[in-house]
């Protein structure tokens, strides 16, 4: 059984066909799209709330020919201490994939372990996977131009990102720089620097010191042709909000920071921003701020995503 929890589920060579059916599902929205899901129930368990996410799945589930199911933590037995296990096993006989976003990762790999379905991580404390594919397509279509290669345009470009480097998404972006043949530098305080146990994971997937640290956001920036940044305060840490802004406030991404980078490099957010924290609102604002075609194409990618998923288990 395929599942997408990490970047690299999906290996370098079916990367061309994923990204090449994603622009096409895009381009073809509105006048004719496969229905890769026909006849299928995909259900979302949610357990953190969620605008893009939530939206885009049901969305791109609907588009697909399928029926969108959303199943809150709470209004589920999962809620009430049934567990991940057997309700894996019991989805599993009632729908035909699961779409999660929670905090504790294991539990997206203990539903894929345990079930007999697609499982597909949309968001967890570790890793954000859909959200680094729907970037990097974002990317591609500007740097490949019309007809051009897609995962070929994304090698040797260097990204840096400013801020919390201990968060999901700067995990998830060294994962996929590294898969994609990107180079990637990461600015942000000492304590928020990657932990060893991620170190032991990304060498475990094959990319042993894949990434550069700086405390300098000038440093990570120069020659970067992408800055990308996220909120210092993730969901479960609001308690910290005070600490986290104090430390964190040298690595917002000023206009004089995003100056520094390329001069035409891109800013990226997976959003939502909070002007005047991590990133002044000038950026956000900047022609070269591609915010809002990165949070579209969710929508492409992961209908991508799932119709390949769906293929997989019917060929298998």
């Amino acid at each position: 059984m395929k599942h997408f929890l990490k970047e690299t589920d999906f290996k370098a060579h079916e990367l061309p066909g994923l990204f090449a059916l994603a622009q096409n599902l895009k381009q073809g929205r509105g006048r004719h799209t496969p229905p890769a899901l026909a006849g299928q129930t995909w259900a979302l368990i949610f357990s953190k709330s969620s605008t893009r996410t939530r939206v885009s799945f049901e969305v791109g589930i609907h588009e697909l020919g399928g029926n969108p199911l959303f199943l809150n933590r709470n209004d589920i037995q999962l809620g009430r201490g049934e567990s991940i296990e057997d309700t894996a096993k019991v989805l599993s006989r009632f729908v035909h994939g699961l779409i999660v976003r929670t905090f504790d990762h294991s539990d997206v790999e203990r539903l894929a372990a345990a079930g007999s379905i697609p499982v597909i991580n949309a968001l967890t404390d570790f890793l954000h996977p859909c959200q680094i594919y729907a970037d990097a397509l974002t990317l591609a279509e500007r740097w490949a131009g019309a007809g051009g290669d897609l995962v070929g345009s994304l090698k040797g470009r260097k990204i840096a990102f400013l801020g919390d480097t201990a968060c999901n998404m700067a995990y998830s972006w060294v994962l996929g720089a590294n898969l994609f043949g990107m180079k990637i530098a990461l600015a942000g305080p000492k304590e928020f620097a990657p932990t060893a146990e991620f170190d032991a994971f990304l060498a475990k997937e094959g990319y042993a010191g894949g990434y550069e640290f700086t405390t300098d956001p000038f440093e990570a920036v120069k020659d970067a042709d992408v800055v990308y940044t996220d909120v210092w305060v993730s969901m479960g840490k609001e308690e910290e909000t005070k600490e986290r802004i104090r430390v964190m406030s040298p690595y917002a991404v000023t206009a004089k920071v995003f100056a520094a980078a390329k001069k035409d490099a891109f800013f990226m957010h997976c959003l939502p921003a909070h002007p005047g924290e991590e990133v002044e609102q000038a950026v956000l604002d900047n022609p070269r701020s591609i915010i809002f075609d990165e949070a579209e194409n969710r929508l492409h990618m992961q209908k991508a995503i799932m119709a390949t998923l769906a293929a997989a288990r019917t060929q298998a």
